[in-house]
């Protein structure tokens, strides 16, 4: 129930300075929310943005929409060029397997799973002083700055609500936390969030809880559980006494296996076609070596595919947050497909919620998205922030 299949664009890269580390807030202790009780099933606000040269009108039951700006986030550590030398300075292992792209630049072959994964150990030691980290065998191994843009953009989310937030005292959910640990990690090392992380798979729960245990910035602000009911998202892991400011989830992707294989084995082609174009060399997958790539990219059952694939997933997501409308403030998962985003808004609204965005995130060519809801309306939402500035 987490990341789909990705090894990132590769980027070549010069030596360059650490990009800055700006924090929106400074990190104290949590403290607990008191939210009021929200309404029942009321409309959406209604505002939708639009880059063009007449603004529409506000649309009943539409979602107030935020086109991604071209680029990483701008307090993103990824953005510009791999700093190669500093990577390998971190992380020796990763030398031998850089290699010169046509331009002369230092990059590695993201088509082989041991390159990403020694890239992704240095990076987290390098911009977020994770020391241990490690993936099991046939489990994702997520491109970073992605991963990272999508915390960023939720930090904005909440940040917008109330500008002396500090967010050393938000609390978060992950569902689907995966053995990589991704989005915790990342929003405990740049804003001192404390991080709850969900999964069906107790691999992955073993591992993510190890990552939070054998790191020093990570200790006693993770803590990962297993969901018992493959059929529950929610339900489960959330208690009775516990309030979350913000849930994340990178939803399964596919709706059955073989499906999930041929995407797994088509963005390899890809990769090797890309490689094969900029002039770095490639030689065709034969069966072995298209098994073992598989199995390296491939990911779990859980972080991969479910039946109905991402659209029944984010239903049943929209359908259980009703039960916990006191419990979160915003609830957000990300949308892959961009047909299910106009699906997702009329899911929500048959839940009644009180509001609903959708974020655009832009890197390279690729553009992605994530819907946020609350079935908080305004007050409520400033009353509930109020204990944590």
């Amino acid at each position: 129930m987490n990341n789909k299949p990705s090894t990132g664009k590769a980027r070549s890269s010069v030596p360059n300075n650490k990009p800055s580390t700006a924090k929106l807030g400074r990190k104290k202790g949590g403290s607990s929310n008191q939210p009021s009780k929200p309404k029942a099933k009321v409309q959406s606000q209604l505002s939708v943005q639009k880059t063009s040269s007449t603004k529409p009108k506000p649309a009943v039951n539409s979602a107030q929409a935020t086109k991604g700006k071209e680029g990483l986030h701008n307090r993103n550590r990824h953005k510009g060029n791999y700093d190669f030398m500093a990577l390998c300075k971190v992380l020796p292992e990763l030398k031998p397997h850089l290699i010169k792209n046509p331009k002369g630049d230092w990059s590695i072959a993201f088509s082989d799973p041991i390159a990403v994964k020694l890239l992704n150990k240095a990076l987290l030691a390098l911009h977020y002083g994770v020391t241990f980290w490690d993936v099991p065998k046939g489990y994702l191994c997520p491109p970073i700055p992605g991963r990272a843009d999508y915390i960023h953009r939720v930090a904005d989310l909440l940040q917008s609500e109330n500008k002396l937030l500090k967010q050393s005292r938000v609390r978060a959910l992950d569902i689907g936390v995966g053995a990589n640990c991704i989005y915790p990690i990342i929003g405990v090392t740049e804003y001192g969030w404390n991080y709850v992380g969900s999964d069906v798979d107790p691999v992955s729960v073993k591992q993510a809880n190890n990552i939070a245990q054998y790191n020093d910035n990570l200790r006693g602000r993770i803590e990962c559980r297993f969901q018992g009911d493959s059929k529950s998202i929610f339900a489960g892991i959330i208690q009775p006494n516990e309030k979350y400011d913000v849930t994340t989830c990178n939803p399964p992707f596919h709706s059955s296996l073989a499906e999930a294989e041929q995407g797994t084995l088509r963005k390899l082609k890809n990769l090797q076609a890309n490689k094969k174009k900029k002039g770095l060399g490639s030689q065709p997958m034969n069966s072995k070596q298209g098994e073992n790539a598989t199995l390296n990219f491939g990911g779990q059952k859980a972080e991969l595919w479910c039946p109905g694939g991402e659209a029944e997933f984010i239903k049943n997501m929209a359908f259980e947050s009703q039960q916990f409308a006191e419990q979160v403030l915003w609830f957000t998962t990300l949308i892959s497909k961009s047909e299910n985003v106009r699906w997702m808004k009329k899911q929500l609204q048959k839940v009644g919620v009180e509001s609903i965005k959708v974020v655009e995130m832009q890197q390279g060519q690729k553009i992605s998205r994530f819907i946020a809801w609350t079935f908080q309306n305004v007050d409520q939402r400033k009353l509930w922030l109020q204990s944590k500035c």
